[in-house]
């Protein structure tokens, strides 16, 4: 009986660790988002290090890490806060830094398939 219980502990925390990792961290998830947008030092960082112009403090680098895959999958792996997150900043570079939003998107979306997909959804949530 005691075997069996090690094992099913085991087997719970093998599949505890296969679907954490399935989600990004959250580590970094309360960075104060509109503070960012609205520091150019702080902007200018983030973007310096996606385009491999300067360095990446830790969130920005594993910012870098991620968006190919979370781009490709539709932020499947992200949490809900990463997702509000995200549209947030591609709402507010597409509006407002549409310089910044450019060269990012020639270097992670060349397709323009991610900007496709959020100017749909944003048209379905202003219909609402």
């Amino acid at each position: 009986m005691k075997t069996i219980l090690i094992a099913l502990v085991a087997v719970c925390f093998l599949l505890g660790e296969v679907f954490s990792e399935d989600k990004y961290t959250t580590k970094y998830d309360n960075v104060d988002i509109d503070v960012v947008l609205n520091t150019e030092r702080l902007l200018n960082g983030y973007v310096n290090c996606l385009l491999e112009q300067g360095p990446c403090t830790p969130d920005a680098a594993e910012l870098k890490k991620n968006l190919p895959d979370a781009l490709e999958n539709e932020c499947s792996p992200c949490s809900e806060k990463q997702k509000e997150i995200a549209d947030k900043v591609v709402q507010f570079l597409i509006d407002n830094k549409p310089e910044i939003w450019v060269v990012l998107e020639a270097k992670y979306d060349p397709t323009g398939a991610y900007r496709q997909h959020y100017l749909q959804n944003r048209v379905k949530e202003e219909s609402y």
